[in-house]
């Protein structure tokens, strides 16, 4: 029985020892990897070519920004599970609530959802190592381009080629790489999150935040006569019958 427990207690000791020597590895790896990027001038590089983009084109951006990636519609976890509601899941079966309910969820969890497939996505590409090797190298060439277009344009065997066109591309050629890197990764990541989403647009009842876009914050001066014991809001007009 002794001898039994010392196993035990050996093998804990060696699973414990080898999850703390796991996460020493990833912590220093992960280290690694952000003094690389703060060393190659990447931000600066980066920050070089978004200075550079047309006017219009930065507009774009920044209303994108600030409109459909607002931080304010990522809903929390209590909203997006219905945490705390009395029947937050259920199967609707009148076919015109059913296209309401999925319209609403759509533009109400949007954010969310979106979420919920980045994560499903990341999951997945742990599995496939070669398709982060392609990625970062990937990440690599679209740095160096940047950086050999930071003045507007580069020259290439005596032929000047502008950012526009480089970017242009190395865009185009980015999406083969990444239809040839991801496509199985895309793929059932799509199949999973399409399932999980869909179950979530058709069976919750978000019903009760239908309003909450139409909020209006009520302004105005308050002014209290206490003398008279009156108290006005916005507007001194008398309430007929009082």
């Amino acid at each position: 029985m002794a001898l039994t427990d010392d196993s035990t207690s050996t093998s804990s000791g060696n699973a414990a020892g080898s999850v703390a020597g796991a996460l020493t590895a990833l912590t220093s790896a992960s280290s690694s990897i952000k003094n690389a990027w703060d060393n190659s001038g990447a931000k600066d590089v980066i920050a070089s070519a978004q200075s550079n983009l047309p006017q219009g084109t930065q507009d774009t951006i920044l209303l994108a920004k600030t409109r459909i990636f607002n931080r304010q519609n990522l809903r929390s976890p209590t909203i997006f599970f219905g945490i705390g509601d009395e029947q937050p899941f259920y199967i609707e079966k009148v076919p015109s609530l059913i296209a309401e309910r999925a319209r609403h969820n759509l533009s109400f969890f949007y954010l969310n959802y979106a979420l919920v497939t980045t994560v499903l996505f990341c999951l997945t590409l742990l599995i496939s190592p070669s398709a982060i090797i392609g990625m970062g190298l990937l990440g690599f060439a679209w740095m160096a381009l940047l950086r050999a277009t930071s003045e507007g344009s580069m020259q290439v065997k005596g032929i000047t080629i502008t950012q526009k066109h480089a970017s242009m591309g190395m865009g185009v050629l980015t999406v083969f790489v990444l239809i040839w890197l991801l496509s199985h990764i895309f793929w059932m990541t799509l199949a999973t999150s399409g399932f999980l989403c869909g179950c979530h647009i058709l069976l919750r009842d978000a019903s009760m935040h239908k309003d909450e876009e139409d909020k209006v914050v009520m302004q105005g001066d308050l002014s209290l006569d206490v003398e008279g014991e009156e108290a006005t809001f916005l507007n001194n007009d008398p309430v007929e019958g009082v």
